[in-house]
């Protein structure tokens, strides 16, 4: 009898502790993490540890490039999403305070993504080497430096793209900024050469590098997360909203010499002062449509001019831009006025077959051409102002790219190809200095006559 006495008191204190330890659990996860500011986001943060892999990794990599005085910021769009959805308490935050909880830098992730702009780099053997000793095992990522690819002296001379630095199983991916002609940052292709250990870490996860990418010359500011002191763009929803879009696509300098071999180019005065002109004028557009927040993108000749040569078709007298009809905004002529570009034409209307010509310099115009979306397909219109005829261009849909043309960022189709070939044909690679843009393309079509009771809101010249 005292054997069972025993053995259900021995039951009833295990069951005892059992309950009072699911309670402790309870009592932490329910009011603890909640009290210590787990609403800073959907990641709950942790106690820094300093045996936490990932802060540690951090930490060590923000001591070697201060340093050494290289210029780093942070470009990780995990961790910049969440300082934005949080900006004014990570802005105000001190660091005694920050010290207490890791809530950014110890977000689960492979890596994390920093930026330095080249130009501003010193010493970079030297960081190298230190790197190493530090603990930390690095990759140099080089290729040839586009910018030179046009001198056939200096083509092939190579530039650092990317460094990945591992400490443990955490990496620091430092993404290497080039300035470029346009005021803007480029960073290149992350492509692996052949003696370099695929397994070293996954690549196919890194967000930058998978195709060469264009960006604002950010702004920057220092702040304090996790008790590390940082560099991030001053505008961080303004650099997380440039990364889908950045895709760059370099002029094919190695083409165009080829076709300038074949077709001499044309230095006559009158070809050489057109195309100064023709300069001008894009360059003050992009500079128009940039300020009133409109995109926009290289069409038809000027498109074709970039592409085959790389430089401004010098016989077709206008410059050609492209815009989404859904990103018309009422003030456009306002603006090119104000910019001192009078309107020349307006054909169409804001619903169908809308285009804009201003008057430049020397009778060089602009013309813009807006794009509407059907199902499978994109088209813009044309309009014949003596018969009031209405033409349609059909495109097979696209998506845009940056590139650099006559020293400024511009944006074109990422599927150039079947954009030029849409609107030139297979033979868009012989130039041709007669074209009639009624019949001459292959993708124009017939699309009515417009109400004569219309003509004078759709066919209006100045």
């Amino acid at each position: 009898m005292s054997r069972i006495s025993k053995n259900v008191i021995l039951v009833l204190l295990t069951l005892t502790s059992s309950a009072f330890l699911l309670f402790q659990l309870y009592y932490y996860k329910h009011y603890l993490s909640t009290k210590n500011g787990s609403g800073l986001s959907k990641y709950k943060g942790s106690q820094i540890g300093f045996d936490r892999t990932q802060w540690r990794a951090v930490k060590k990599f923000i001591m070697l490039t201060s340093s050494q005085n290289v210029p780093v910021f942070l470009i990780d769009p995990l961790i910049l999403e969440l300082i934005n959805k949080n900006f004014e308490q990570v802005k105000n935050t001190s660091h005694a305070s920050s010290t207490s909880e890791c809530k950014f830098f110890c977000v689960p992730r492979d890596f994390t993504t920093f930026a330095l702009q080249y130009q501003l780099w010193k010493n970079e053997e030297g960081w190298f080497r230190i790197a190493e000793n530090m603990g930390f095992q690095c990759l140099k990522i080089e290729s040839k430096d586009p910018r030179l690819d046009w001198i056939d002296s200096l083509s092939g001379t190579e530039i650092p793209l990317h460094y990945i630095c591992k400490l443990a199983s955490h990496a620091i991916h430092l993404v290497v900024f080039h300035e470029r002609s346009g005021n803007y940052l480029w960073h290149g292709h992350l492509r692996l050469k052949g003696h370099i250990d695929r397994k070293f870490i996954p690549f196919q996860k890194l967000q930058f590098g998978r195709y060469p990418g264009a960006f604002d010359r950010p702004e920057l500011q220092q702040i304090t997360v996790d008790g590390l002191d940082v560099l991030i763009p001053k505008d961080p929803m303004h650099f997380l909203e440039e990364i889908p879009h950045s895709r760059f696509i370099e002029c094919r300098y190695k083409e165009a010499r080829a076709f300038f071999q074949q077709y001499l180019d044309d230095n006559t005065v009158e070809a050489m002062t057109f195309q100064k002109h023709a300069k001008e004028l894009l360059q003050l557009a992009a500079k128009t449509l940039k300020k009133l927040g409109v995109r926009f993108w290289l069409s038809s000749g000027t498109c074709l001019g970039w592409y085959r040569q790389c430089s401004i078709i010098p016989y077709s007298k206008d410059v050609d831009l492209g815009i989404f009809i859904q990103d018309y905004k009422s003030d456009i002529i306002s603006a090119f006025q104000d910019a001192g570009l009078p309107l020349k034409h307006k054909f169409g209307k804001v619903k169908d077959s809308l285009e804009l010509s201003f008057q430049g310099k020397d009778d060089v115009k602009l013309d813009i051409f807006f794009f509407y979306e059907e199902t499978d397909h994109m088209w813009n219109g044309g309009t014949q102002a003596k018969t009031g005829k209405k033409f349609k261009y059909l495109f097979p849909k696209f998506t845009l790219c940056w590139t650099e043309f006559v020293d400024t960022k511009f944006r074109v189709p990422c599927e150039t190809v079947e954009y030029i070939e849409a609107n030139y044909g297979k033979t868009w690679k012989i130039p041709i200095k007669t074209w009639d843009w009624k019949r001459s393309p292959p993708n124009v079509w017939p699309n009515g006559v417009w109400p004569i009771s219309e003509w004078d809101e759709v066919i209006q010249l100045y």
